[in-house]
């Protein structure tokens, strides 16, 4: 476990790296990233390498014990690769090349592009393989979905096709082209999505998203061969960017070591709760990936500022306090960005840990506090993980075929995952967030927010864990699509409706509008769709209360062998999600805290053989804790009484007997 920095030694001039890494060595800090940006400075013309100034730069903090990941630096293509071959440029559904001055202006299917990247990360991995402070390698930056249309995606494109479908006549079949007169006759009609019109054919559009993803996950896989050939000793990660995200990260991060995370918690006051349950979500997803610890690549050190206007300064605490996090849920090494504010340049407002001043302040201070934290439990962490009770399902796919196709007024697919984990998550009920493609044997409780495209094998599946003794709960908008994007001609859940005992007579897309249900004697509001439920097998276990759907069916309860579906007809409010989640974890033996106040976090790391619960105060409120007993403080190297009470951004960490 490690505190590390970003650090761009091509920013500073050469008599400050030795005064930074001292400073840094006095801090706590044990390792840095560089260089994922500075290909203009590795390569400043074609085929002309200069990496002494990046030697120089990591003997000087090897010198202070410092380890050193490299970035490569295929993010950012210098100029003279973009104007000697401009193929490396992605262009848009307009045909607007996205021309050079940011970042990520490159094409993942342009040869060029792919050509020279092999060359300069094969340069980099034979000059640095053997040397003692570089332990591993951060691929490119952030990768998104450029969804380009030059006209190499669009061969490639074709052969993804052809290699999928095998003929025309399977795709017009697959994706039913019929419509619209768009079917086609041969190979050669067929093009990237041009214009940008999210009502095109919505098959045609989730297969091109995944087209997509397949060209980064390529592009990332060129790299990842050089570097585990040369480099065969070191880590090979990237650093994703949040959720939600239409780049499948589950294909990304396959044959990766781990996966690595940037995280920017918001610092606004009006999200100074909301942020660290959205947090807290994106962090399991994070874990999920892998099903195992990540690094934080980047995290907040000061006041964002470049894409947007500058965020409040993080309050005193923020910054310790949401590291914490990180380590909480399974974090294993945290990077801050950035050592110091960059002079120039489109981020130079979004602030390292010291400000331009470059005077170490505030912020620096509650930094090396953590430091002295981190380092000193680091032993007892070690090898420790984090294990959810609950499995809630999540899926690129299913987000991607959402977004091309809005439902109702205000449905949001990852927003609804948000509000379900929020749920777990004020209960103090660890969750894994997984893909929906894992095996998910031995969880007692799978939550599956609307499989909108669902097949007969995946439907198998569920049964299966169903039939064993887990506790499935269904969402709306579920069993509504094969996986090709196309609807099921049968009543909804579709392949899923006889697990779940139910079907749906009807449905109303009350998006914004309210509703009520009535469970278990209360009621509570709803919102964005409303499905009016006939049972086939399955009990009824709430019912809506307005519209002339009143007394109908809201909410069923199906037992199938040792497990139990409930298939929920709408979307609640999250009271109802509480309540609901305490019932159901009432009956199948799982522990929870009824009274955790608001913005309080609880989890555990666990090696097997001790278990370490984390109690963090996400919020600017003194909060009360009420414990099962007093504990002894890791953290603070003390007894901690039943009621605990916590400052704002405060955290305690207690070894579980």
């Amino acid at each position: 476990m490690r505190m590390g920095m970003d650090y761009y030694p091509e920013h500073w001039d050469r008599s400050m790296w030795e005064e930074d890494a001292k400073l840094m060595q006095d801090t706590g800090v044990s390792l840095i990233r560089v260089a994922e940006f500075a290909w203009s400075r590795l390569e400043p013309t074609e085929g002309n390498y200069d990496f002494e100034w990046l030697d120089d730069a990591i003997d000087t903090f090897a010198r202070h014990g410092i380890k050193v990941v490299i970035g490569t630096p295929t993010c950012t293509p210098p100029n003279w690769l973009v104007k000697k071959y401009p193929d490396v440029l992605p262009i848009d559904a307009q045909l607007h090349p996205h021309y050079p001055g940011v970042r990520g202006h490159r094409c993942f299917n342009s040869p060029s592009m792919r050509h020279y990247s092999f060359l300069i990360v094969e340069k980099l991995a034979l000059h640095y393989k053997d040397h003692s402070a570089v332990i591993g390698w951060q691929i490119d930056n952030e990768f998104g979905l450029h969804e380009c249309n030059c006209e190499h995606c669009n061969t490639k494109f074709r052969d993804w096709l052809k290699d999928k479908y095998s003929s025309v006549e399977n795709i017009n079949a697959a994706w039913g082209n019929v419509v619209w007169s768009g079917e086609y006759s041969e190979w050669s009609e067929i093009t990237t999505p041009l214009g940008g019109n999210r009502a095109k054919n919505p098959s045609y559009l989730l297969d091109y998203k995944r087209f997509e993803t397949d060209s980064v996950v390529e592009f990332q896989q060129l790299q990842l061969d050089i570097l585990k050939k040369h480099c065969p000793n070191h880590f090979v990660t990237h650093n994703i960017w949040s959720y939600p995200m239409s780049l499948d990260y589950y294909k990304l991060g396959e044959k990766l070591d781990f996966v690595s995370l940037d995280y920017y918690p918001s610092t606004s006051p009006e999200k100074d709760v909301t942020s660290g349950y959205s947090g807290a979500l994106t962090l399991d997803l994070t874990r999920g990936i892998k099903r195992q610890n990540f690094w934080i690549m980047e995290t907040i050190s000061g006041p964002p500022g470049c894409w947007m206007p500058m965020w409040r300064t993080p309050y005193p605490g923020f910054i310790r306090a949401y590291s914490w996090q990180c380590i909480a849920r399974g974090a294993d090494t945290i990077v801050h960005f950035r050592w110091r504010s960059a002079p120039s340049g489109g981020e130079q407002f979004w602030h390292g840990l010291i400000d331009h001043s470059n005077v170490p302040g505030r912020r620096y201070e509650e930094y090396r506090g953590l430091c002295d934290e981190v380092n000193r439990l680091a032993p007892l962490l070690e090898g420790t993980q984090v294990k959810g009770k609950v499995a809630i399902l999540h899926s690129h796919d299913q987000y991607n075929a959402f977004q091309g196709q809005l439902q109702s007024d205000g449905m949001d697919y990852f927003e609804n995952i948000k509000t379900l984990h929020r749920a777990f998550t004020k209960l103090g009920i660890m969750t894994d967030v997984l893909s929906e493609n894992e095996d998910l044997t031995g969880y007692k409780l799978i939550v599956a927010p609307s499989l909108f495209l669902l097949d007969t094998a995946l439907a198998s599946k569920f049964d299966e864990y169903v039939k064993n003794g887990a506790t499935l709960v269904v969402l709306p908008r579920t069993g509504v699509k094969n996986p090709n994007n196309v609807c099921w001609i049968q009543p909804l859940p579709g392949p899923l409706s006889e697990s779940a005992g139910v079907t749906v007579a009807e449905y109303d897309p009350i998006g914004k509008d309210k509703n009520s249900i009535n469970w278990n004697n209360k009621s509570y509001s709803c919102s964005q769709w409303c499905d009016i439920l006939t049972p086939q097998g399955a009990e009824p276990v709430a019912r809506y209360e307005d519209d002339f759907y009143a007394g109908k069916i809201a909410a069923t309860v199906h037992t199938v062998d040792k497990g139990k579906v409930y298939y929920l007809g709408t979307f609640p409010e999250e009271s109802f999600y509480s309540d609901f989640f305490k019932d159901v974890a009432d009956t199948l033996g799982l522990t929870y805290i009824p009274n955790l106040p608001e913005g309080v976090q609880v989890s555990i790391r666990s090696n097997g053989e001790k278990q370490y619960m984390f109690l963090l105060n996400l919020s600017r409120k003194q909060q009360t804790i009420q414990l099962e007993q007093s504990y002894y403080s890791v953290l603070n190297n003390k007894d901690i009484a039943q009621e605990l009470n916590m400052n704002p951004y405060d955290v305690e960490i207690v070894e579980l007997l």
